[in-house]
Order: structure tokens, then C-alpha cells, then sequence
């Protein structure tokens, strides 16, 4: 039985080197703190590695692992001759295969019957897909009608706004044509008017002048 456990040797060569080290820093630099100098701390640390050394004597030595237990050919140094696998015929491998393949089947409770109910239900659905194929065009179509009468309503509605509008400007030229024609009714009659109040005046002014001339 060991003295010093395998832990505690580790510990103990970590110190000492530490110790040994610190020795030889205070000697190398020459610090000294009192009585503490470099030779001192040197021979401390040399001492205690010394006795370090000294215990690894009684560490106790790890068994080998013996590697013959996994490789025997190393216990007498010759190589294990390899055994020569035997093949298996192919035939004889393709049917063992194909029986675990049945057998496989078997236990998945897949037969005939399933696979044919399988080819059934996928042409059942094949038949449904195709009947509501036309139903989805015809969905689809009535869907487009009332796009096209909705685009048809908008169009309408921005005709009426459109005819609304000119009506309304129609209305209103309209108006202003009375206006006018009104107003150049009421311009004749005062140029008519003027016209004669001018030629009763002519008259007037001519008088003046025969008067005027009889006199002189």
C-alpha cells in the first residue's frame, strides 16, 4: 500500500516547484525582506524538492493495461489468420429476402384486397375530381359575368354623370342665348328710338336755320 496517495504527490511536486521558483526569482532580482534573501529562499525551495523527490520513492508504480486480452495475436507476435467469410448464393439471398419481405406484408396486414380497395378509393376520386371540374369552370365563369356587368354598371353610371352634365350645359346656353337674343331686341328698339328722336331733331334744327334765314 502507498504512503502518499497519487493526488497528494501531484500536489506536492506543484508546491515545490513553486517554491523552487520563487527561490530562484529572489535570487536572480536580490530582493531581500529582513533576514528573507535570495540564497535563503534558493535553498529553501532546493531543500523542499529534495524531499519531494525523496517521497516519489514510495509512489506506487500504475499496472500495465494488458493489450493481449484485445489483440491476442500480440501475445506470441504473429498475426491472426482471417477467417474466409462464406458467401451466401445470390438465388438463395434473393429468396430469403423476398420472405422477409412477405413476411413484412404480412404483419403490416397489407394483401390483395387492401391494395385493390386502395385502387378503387383512388379511382373513385379520380371520377369525383373530374365531376367537379366542371362545376369549378362554371364557378368560374359566372364569376367573370358578374365582374364584366359590374365593370358594365360603373360605365353606365360614368355615361349618366357625363350626359348629366351636358344637359345641364346645354340648359344653360340655352338661357344665355334668350339673354342675348333679348338684349339685342331691347338694343333695336333704342336704336330705334334713338333714330327718331334724331330725325325730329333735324327737323327741329332745320326749322332753326329757315327761320334764321327768312330773317336776315
Amino acid at each position: 500500500m502507498a504512503l502518499i496517495s497519487k493526488q497528494k504527490m501531484n500536489f506536492a511536486y506543484g508546491m515545490g516547484a513553486a517554491v523552487v521558483i520563487i527561490g530562484a526569482l529572489f535570487k536572480i532580482t536580490h530582493i531581500e525582506l529582513g533576514f528573507i534573501t535570495g540564497n535563503l529562499m534558493l535553498t529553501i525551495g532546493l531543500v523542499v524538492e529534495a524531499l519531494i523527490f525523496a517521497l516519489s520513492a514510495f509512489e506506487p508504480v500504475e499496472n500495465e493495461l494488458d493489450w493481449t486480452l484485445v489483440y491476442p495475436e500480440l501475445a506470441n507476435g504473429e498475426a491472426r489468420k482471417k477467417v474466409a467469410k462464406t458467401e451466401v448464393p445470390t438465388e438463395d439471398a434473393q429468396g430469403m429476402l423476398s420472405k422477409k419481405l412477405d413476411a413484412m406484408l404480412k404483419d403490416a396486414k397489407i394483401d390483395g384486397e387492401l391494395m385493390s380497395s386502395l385502387g378503387n378509393s383512388i379511382k373513385n376520386f379520380e371520377s369525383a375530381a373530374k365531376a367537379i371540374s366542371p362545376t369549378v369552370d362554371s364557378i368560374a365563369s359566372t364569376q367573370k359575368y358578374s365582374e364584366e356587368l359590374t365593370l358594365a354598371a360603373a360605365q353606365m353610371e360614368s355615361l349618366n354623370s357625363l350626359y348629366k352634365v351636358q344637359l345641364q350645359s346645354a340648359s344653360r346656353n340655352a338661357q344665355i342665348n334668350e339673354e342675348v337674343a333679348e338684349n339685342n331686341l331691347k338694343l333695336k328698339e333704342q336704336m330705334q328710338s334713338l333714330t327718331s328722336n334724331l330725325s325730329s331733331l333735324n327737323s327741329v334744327y332745320g326749322g332753326m336755320l329757315s327761320a334764321m334765314s327768312n330773317k336776315g
